[in-house]
């Protein structure tokens, strides 16, 4: 049996990446600053957000395949071809993105943040504090 869920976008991605080509495999490969935007409707929850904090922007990669369960691992074919869930391909049954980044600056439903890689519009579907040790 077979379970659907929705899941509602929070936001959206502003960013310099517009397409593959100048993306970096990793968003702390390079990855130009960008920008989340938040919905209105979600304003509460990004109050405490503080310059400084490193958080987990989870998105939805809504121009990767969701056909393909094996890859070639940084999309080099040198490389062996790998099961997807032992990568970080964007192409996957759920395409969701997991980034870690850190808040540069915060102008009310605008989060500045290093390290994302992310393509302009990437739709946002959650962000939660990294966690380290037992804090």
């Amino acid at each position: 049996m077979t379970t659907s869920y929705q899941i509602r976008p929070i936001g959206h991605v502003e960013s310099p990446t517009v397409d593959r080509e100048s993306a970096p495999k990793q968003g702390f490969e390079g990855a130009p600053d960008a920008w989340l935007v938040l919905e209105p409707e979600v304003a509460e929850g990004a109050r405490d957000l503080a310059v400084g904090d490193e958080v987990w922007v989870l998105t939805w990669l809504h121009l990767a395949r969701r056909d393909e369960l094996a890859c070639h691992p940084q999309d080099d074919p040198r490389q062996p071809l790998t099961g997807l869930f032992s990568t970080r391909s964007q192409n996957r049954p759920n395409p969701i993105g997991l980034h870690r980044v850190r808040v540069k600056a915060i102008e009310v439903l605008r989060v500045l943040v290093s390290d994302l890689g992310a393509f302009d519009g990437t739709p946002i579907v959650d962000v939660k504090p990294v966690i380290t040790g037992g804090k």
